[in-house]
């Protein structure tokens, strides 16, 4: 989710709810600790030099069991972190503490709750790694049967 779509969907919530991936909710007395700028320049395994920004927002539970970050404040102080931080529209990354380290995920929404989603390492340079991607079958056309207009049940159409 990138940083404008943060702010289309809290424009339409009363309330905020951020829900794990195992489906636990983050608790409501969470605060958002910090809004960063992570800029991240590599090199990966096949030589390639490269360049990935994202925003950073960082999860915390305090003992403040009364406090409730509302919609409203979460915007101003993305609005303030974009002014000062000068944020592009980029993709928005999520730290939580878990329980023996800080998790960091990816960020979706389902109507009602923003969703932490499982984040996972790739190899960028798999053509040079010698690891060949996936490759999907291949069909022969003069094999399949034809559809015609109607479709019986043990014919192969569907």
């Amino acid at each position: 989710m990138k940083l404008s779509e943060i702010k289309q969907h809290l424009s339409q919530l009363t309330t905020i709810a951020f829900q794990l991936p195992n489906g636990d909710l983050v608790p409501e007395h969470f605060h958002v600790t910090e809004v960063g700028k992570v800029s991240k320049h590599f090199i990966d395994c096949g030589g390639v030099l490269r360049k990935e920004e994202r925003i950073n927002f960082q999860l915390w539970n305090a003992d403040d069991y009364n406090h409730r970050l509302h919609p409203e404040k979460l915007v101003h102080i993305i609005e303030l972190s974009e002014k000062t931080l000068n944020l592009k529209d980029v993709e928005i990354e999520i730290e939580y503490q878990g329980e023996t380290t800080i998790g960091k995920y990816g960020l979706d929404f389902d109507g009602k709750s923003f969703l932490l989603t499982n984040t996972a390492t790739a190899c960028l340079a798999q053509d040079q790694c010698g690891i060949s991607p996936q490759q999907k079958p291949k069909i022969r056309l003069s094999s399949l049967q034809s559809q015609g207009t109607s479709c019986e049940p043990g014919s192969g159409c569907c």
